[in-house]
């Protein structure tokens, strides 16, 4: 039975799976340590902790594993783009080589973002989609980006930007609305859970300019509504509303752009219940389980299974 590893070393995740075309999907991460009241790590402290952390990983996936590797799987960018560089990821990529040079197995590399896609299609159950044109949202503490995916001979799958933040990310924005409100690092799970206890009305804004988003303006919004009285709970629910209407006036505009194709959504912020209910129903959109939603080397591990087969 041929089984593939997969490695990510994310900006804030430490991860490694095992794909089986038989048997599915293991899956092991760990957090990178943020110090409380900080809105994230520089690279220099990421690469120290995925150094320290990745041995550990590794070992926990591996233990008790007596199967055959037949192939090891990579995320060594950030996306498939030109100069498309981050150093988190070398730790990975240089424990990769050397694992499959010692096994003497293929090495295959691939962007953090295709991996994203992928763990999301997985999850999902839609792997067809891979053989087809489709939209996908990655929206992350990293990232807040609209692809057309369509398939590629030489990664799988290719991923063209239709649209993309002007400023902050979605996920940048929890955190900082997250910290304000005295959550720790990295904030959603928190935030969604004091959103969901808010009675308060909501009205939401979004500002789009064509299909690119511009989120500075809700964290300002947030921070006046704070400072002027909301309480936690409306001010959390507040912050969610606000992106969940910036990602539906972004799928409106692509989809008038692109056509009738299917829709993914893709990345942490995608694991937020109170954002995917009316994303799911009025696309009828695909969503990654929330455990496969935020960072994982679940989708690495697949897109090698893929590539190795052909």
């Amino acid at each position: 039975m041929p089984f593939f590893l997969g490695i990510d070393t994310s900006n804030y995740t430490t991860s490694a799976a095992l794909y089986s075309p038989e048997t599915g999907i293991v899956h092991k991460k760990k957090l990178l340590p943020v110090k409380n009241g900080e809105c994230g790590l520089r690279q220099s402290d990421a690469v120290f902790h995925h150094t320290r952390q990745l041995p550990d990983i590794i070992e926990e996936l591996l233990c008790g594993f007596d199967g055959k590797i037949s192939a090891i799987g990579v995320s060594s960018r950030p996306r498939d783009a030109e100069g498309s560089y981050m150093p988190c990821f070398t730790v990975g990529h240089g424990t990769a080589r050397s694992l499959a040079a010692a096994m003497k197995v293929p090495l295959y590399t691939f962007s953090h973002q295709s991996g994203h896609i992928a763990a999301a299609v997985f999850s999902a159950g839609c792997t067809e989609l891979l053989g087809e044109k489709f939209l996908a949202f990655h929206v992350s503490g990293g990232t807040t980006e609209a692809v057309i995916v369509s398939p590629d001979d030489e990664n799988i799958i290719r991923e063209d930007i239709a649209a993309k933040t002007l400023d902050l990310n979605a996920g940048q924005l929890i955190d900082r609305i997250g910290v304000m409100l005295g959550l720790g690092f990295p904030c959603g799970m928190e935030l969604e859970k004091l959103a969901s206890k808010n009675t308060s009305r909501i009205k939401p804004k979004a500002t789009l300019k064509g299909c690119d988003c511009c989120l500075s303006g809700i964290e300002n919004i947030c921070r006046r509504a704070f400072e002027s009285g909301a309480s936690k709970e409306e001010t959390a629910a507040l912050c969610l509303s606000c992106v969940e209407l910036t990602l539906e006036k972004m799928c409106d505009a692509l989809l008038e752009k692109y056509g009738d194709i299917p829709v993914l959504f893709a990345g942490g912020v995608m694991s937020d219940m109170l954002i995917r209910e009316r994303l799911e129903k009025k696309f009828n959109a695909h969503f990654a389980q929330p455990e496969f939603s935020a960072d994982n080397a679940a989708g690495t591990a697949f897109l090698c299974g893929m590539k190795h087969k052909g």
